[in-house]
């Protein structure tokens, strides 16, 4: 049974390296997003362009696969290490066994509003409270973030105080990440192109300082 052709405008997805010094045929590299610009012949062959460079040549079929389409799936989470309003002892239940790098984040208890960052090494867990100021998310009043995914991905690459770089989050129960869904199927999440939906809460903490809640789209 043949398979079905690819249209034009169809997204690649490149399956290995792929070197070659024949005139109009294309170069890539296991990774690479292409587009299908139109159909060559009938074995298999098609015109594409690079995303990245927008360099046009022949490819084969056989070094390619479509790209999936994305499926919406309500499980998937862009904030998985996020556990909602749980206790610190039902924090320190869920980071079990203990390792280096574990981590979740949950909403404060004590100070409704207020979030905690909650870090395990093999030794025990430490909480760490997140504060509202100046309209950013803060830990040490040093560094300051915009939303929490910012300041997840700034202390998985580096410490920066705490008792140790982040470097594997625990999913809540039910609960997928959608960036590693989505780059199993060749969509890649960019982050900075995230932005902060409305308000839909906050608290009173401190001395007098608001935290707000927010919805990440």
């Amino acid at each position: 049974m043949a398979l079905k052709g690819w249209e034009p405008g169809t997204q690649c997805i490149a399956k290995c390296d792929h070197k070659t010094t024949k005139k109009d045929e294309l170069s890539f590299h296991k990774g690479d997003i292409l587009t299908i610009i139109k159909v060559a012949n009938n074995k298999g062959w098609y015109r594409a362009k690079i995303n990245k460079t927008d360099e046009e040549g022949l490819i084969s079929r056989n070094n390619l696969r479509e790209r999936e389409a994305i499926r919406v799936d309500p499980n998937l989470s862009l904030m998985p290490w996020f556990h909602g309003k749980i206790s610190g002892e039902d924090a320190v239940r869920v980071l079990q066994p203990t390792e280096d790098g574990l981590f979740l984040v949950r909403e404060s208890i004590r100070h409704p509003g207020d979030y905690v960052l909650c870090v395990s090494t093999k030794e025990e867990v430490s909480h760490y409270r997140v504060i509202y100021k100046d309209n950013k998310l803060t830990i040490d009043e040093e560094n300051y973030f915009f939303n929490l995914i910012e300041l997840i991905e700034h202390y998985m690459k580096d410490a920066c105080g705490l008792i140790t770089r982040l470097t594997k989050p625990k999913l809540k129960e039910g609960t997928k990440s959608a960036a590693e869904e989505l780059s199993k199927t060749g969509w890649v999440l960019n982050m900075q192109q995230l932005t902060l939906g409305e308000q839909i809460g906050e608290g009173e903490f401190g001395g007098g300082c608001l935290m707000n809640s927010f919805l990440i789209f």
